[in-house]
C-alpha cells in the first residue's frame, strides 16, 4: 500500500523564509521606536502645558507664580525648611487636591509626617521618554563631596523650574526661587520669550516634585556626565542655563541644569503657556537669555 507523500518546505526554503522574516522586522522596528519617541516627546509636551495652565490658574488667585519653593533661613544663608516646592503649590490645579491636603507645609519636607506625601510619584511631573527610580534618597555630604547621611526619599520627577542663570538659590534671574512671588508684571523680557519649567532627565541629575530638604547636597547619580561637583540642594526643584556650550543637555552641563532623552534638545514651556522644544545645539547665549525674566538681552525669532 502506498502512502501518499505529503508536501512541505524544504530546509533551504525554510531559511530563505526566515530570512525573509528578520529583514522585515529589522526594517520595522526604528519606524515602531521612531513613533514611540514622537508620542512620548508629545505627551511630554502635553505634562507641560497643563502645568502650564495649572500655573496660570495659581497666577489668577494668588496674583503672582509660586515660590520656587518656601524656606526659612540661618544668618548664613543656608535653609532650614520647611522647603515645599513651587510643584506642590500647583496640585490642587492638577487634580491633585487629596495629596495638597495631606501635606503638612508647615512642617518641614523631610519631616515623619510627611513620610508619605514626599514619596508619592504624579505622572503628571513624569516624561515618558525618561526612566526615573520611583524615589530617590537626599543625602547629606562631607566636606570633599562625599554623601555620609541618607535624610529621606523624595518621590522622582522630570521637571524643574527655571530659575535664571546663575545657581539655582536665592533672588534668581528667572521665575523661581527661595520665597520668589513673581507676577507677568515682572517679565518684562515678555512672557512667549521666558522659560517657566523645563525638562531634566535623571542621567544627568535628579529631580523631584516635593520640594528642597535642608541640609541635603544635589549629586549627579551614578553614570551621569555631568561633572561630580556638589550643588545647592534648591537644584532638586529648579534649574539654571549657564553651564554647556549650547542648549539643554550640551556638553558641560550639570546635574542642575536641563536636558532630556528626546532626540535633540528638551521640551520647555514658556511663562505665556505655550510649549517648545530647544534644542541642545542651539546658541548658549540666547538660551541664557530665554531663562531671565528682566534682562533686557536680544532673542530674535528662532530658539
Amino acid at each position: 500500500m502506498r502512502i501518499a507523500s505529503r508536501p512541505g518546505f524544504t530546509l533551504i526554503e525554510l531559511l530563505v523564509v526566515i530570512a525573509i522574516i528578520a529583514v522585515l522586522i529589522g526594517l520595522l522596528l526604528p519606524a515602531v521606536q521612531q513613533v514611540r519617541a514622537a508620542a512620548a516627546r508629545g505627551q511630554c509636551q502635553n505634562n507641560l502645558k497643563q502645568m502650564g495652565i495649572a500655573l496660570h490658574d495659581y497666577h489668577d488667585t494668588a496674583h503672582s507664580f509660586p515660590p520656587g519653593y518656601v524656606s526659612n533661613f540661618d544668618s548664613a544663608g543656608n535653609d532650614t525648611g520647611p522647603g515645599w516646592g513651587w510643584a506642590s503649590f500647583i496640585l490642587p490645579q492638577i487634580e491633585q487636591q487629596n495629596l495638597y491636603n495631606a501635606i503638612q507645609f508647615d512642617q518641614p519636607v523631610e519631616s515623619p509626617p510627611n513620610a508619605a506625601v514626599r514619596v508619592r510619584p504624579i505622572k503628571l511631573y513624569l516624561c515618558p521618554a525618561d526612566d526615573p527610580l520611583p524615589t530617590w534618597t537626599a543625602m547629606k555630604v562631607d566636606a570633599a563631596g562625599n554623601p555620609i547621611t541618607p535624610i529621606c526619599e523624595v518621590a522622582s520627577a522630570n521637571y524643574p523650574g527655571v530659575f535664571g542663570v546663575s545657581e539655582p538659590g536665592v533672588d534668581g534671574e528667572g521665575i523661581f526661587f527661595r520665597n520668589s512671588k513673581i507676577a507677568f508684571k515682572d517679565i518684562t523680557d515678555g512672557t512667549s520669550s521666558t522659560l517657566l519649567v523645563g525638562e531634566r532627565s535623571r542621567q544627568l541629575g535628579s529631580t523631584t516634585w516635593v520640594g528642597v530638604v535642608a541640609g541635603a547636597t544635589l549629586l549627579p547619580p551614578p553614570g551621569s556626565p555631568a561633572p561630580p561637583i556638589p550643588h545647592d540642594a534648591s537644584g532638586m526643584v529648579l534649574g539654571h542655563t549657564f553651564e554647556g556650550n549650547g542648549g539643554p543637555g550640551a556638553p558641560g552641563s550639570e546635574d542642575n541644569n536641563f536636558s532630556s532623552r528626546h532626540s535633540g534638545g528638551a521640551n520647555f514651556l514658556f511663562a505665556d503657556g505655550h510649549v517648545g522644544l530647544l534644542r541642545t545645539t542651539m546658541d548658549h547665549e540666547i538660551y541664557k537669555a530665554l531663562s531671565t525674566r528682566a534682562g533686557g538681552e536680544p532673542v530674535g525669532g528662532e530658539f
